[in-house]
């Protein structure tokens, strides 16, 4: 890593930081950094902002923006309903401005209210450090589209052709894309992730409503066919040049359903999802980014999505919801107390086994949440799988990072 110890996606979603002035993508089209781009298209009759920004960054958005504006904010829309997408528009929508976001936005936005708790503790304990700046998080606002886009929307502006297209892989269900035919440029939200040529977060550690293979491959193959030349995605720098663009999306659908056929071959042959998360890796010339998602995360994305959420080597307790832990003072009660399960975790640990390790750990920890060589071994653990990891994958970085925050807390 380099000096910034951020993960890649956590250097991008921090990239705005400090940006004095909106920057120039094309004659006609700027760019502002947020947590999630915001992009501004100019014509000469008026103008179209694609997403807006962040909760909270709406005046400063819309004063970095307000040098290149020609006229009066025709439209506004909204790649997806993630509050990073649509958050900041209530400062910048003007009096006539049409709003349009996929079908399924109102849906989709309604989940993550209907959820707020849930998920808000969850992606508090993953983000929190990259979006809180201080004190809890913002509320998100609540936007009602003026249209909701089920296939495709065509417009003309001041003789550009705008046309909002339904994606059905997009990281919500509700995502949509923006192609500007004349200037072959698609912007594509984060229908690819956040990180460009990576795979995508089928089903995240966050939680949401998942993405299936099929529609996924469906979107790659929806951009292919536009042929753009310049791809203006939810985060980081622009991607030029039409050869390279339709080489880095057929990489991500071929990646995906290579992993797809793979962990397909593991279930018929009957070995289980654990074994097909260890077992699958890309071969080297399908290789893309790990920043956001993870091959054995998509592998077992694919697994639940054709095997659904029972596993029979789960046996017949998971079909009455009595998880392991209810027998974890039993365990530790033959093993001769939480204690004697640390000592044994300390030694897998010193083996060179923290996966192993830890699962020791939930057991000690879940009979004496105060026990210190536990508590030391899951620190220690959790520290291995950081330096292993590198930093690469935000979420698995996030997690391990607060999970050693917590159990430093509980040392203390």
């Amino acid at each position: 890593m380099a000096e910034d110890t951020k993960p890649h996606l956590g250097n991008l979603v921090t990239a705005g930081d400090g940006q004095t002035e909106a920057e120039k993508i094309t004659d006609t089209i700027w760019m502002v950094k947020d947590v999630s781009n915001a992009y501004l298209v100019n014509t000469p009759d008026g103008d179209v902002l694609v997403n807006t920004g962040f909760l909270n960054n709406g005046e400063r958005n819309k004063a970095l923006f307000a040098p290149h504006r020609t006229g009066p904010l025709r439209k506004i829309v909204l790649t997806q309903a993630h509050a990073d997408h649509f958050g900041a528009l209530p400062e910048q929508v003007e009096p006539g401005t049409e709003v349009i976001a996929g079908k399924g936005f109102t849906e989709t936005d309604q989940y993550f209210d209907d959820l707020k708790a849930f998920l808000g503790r969850r992606s508090g304990k993953l983000w929190a450090s990259m979006t809180r700046r201080n004190g809890p998080p913002p509320v998100p606002p609540r936007i009602t589209p003026d249209v909701e886009v089920a296939d495709r929307l065509s417009f003309d502006i001041g003789g550009k052709t705008f046309e909002v297209i339904k994606v059905p892989g997009g990281e919500t269900l509700c995502s949509v894309i923006v192609w500007l035919p004349q200037e072959r440029t698609v912007f594509t939200g984060n229908l690819f992730g956040p990180v460009w040529r990576s795979m995508p977060n089928l089903t995240t550690t966050r939680g949401d409503k998942p993405r299936l293979v099929g529609p996924y491959l469906e979107s790659c193959r929806i951009v292919m066919d536009l042929q753009p030349e310049l791809v203006i995605t939810g985060h980081g720098e622009p991607v030029r040049g039409a050869d390279r663009i339709r080489a880095d999306v057929q990489a991500m659908h071929d990646a995906v359903k290579w992993i797809e056929q793979e962990t397909i071959k593991v279930m018929n042959a009957g070995g289980t999802v654990y074994e097909a998360m260890q077992s699958i890796h890309l071969p080297r010339e399908l290789e893309i980014g790990q920043f956001h998602g993870q091959t054995k995360w998509t592998v077992r994305a694919v697994w639940e999505e054709n095997g659904n959420w029972f596993k029979y080597e789960d046996g017949t307790t998971a079909l009455f919801g009595s998880p392991v832990s209810s027998v974890y003072a039993d365990i530790a009660e033959l093993a001769g107390g939480a204690d004697k399960v640390a000592a044994r975790a300390k030694a897998l640990l010193d083996a060179d086994k923290p996966l192993e390790a830890l699962h020791l750990v939930d057991i000690a920890l879940g009979v004496d949440p105060a026990e210190k060589r536990a508590l030391a071994v899951k620190k220690h653990a959790c520290q291995l799988l950081l330096a292993r990891g590198g930093a690469v994958n935000l979420s698995e970085t996030m997690w391990l990072k607060a999970e050693i925050a917590e159990t430093e807390a509980k040392l203390a």
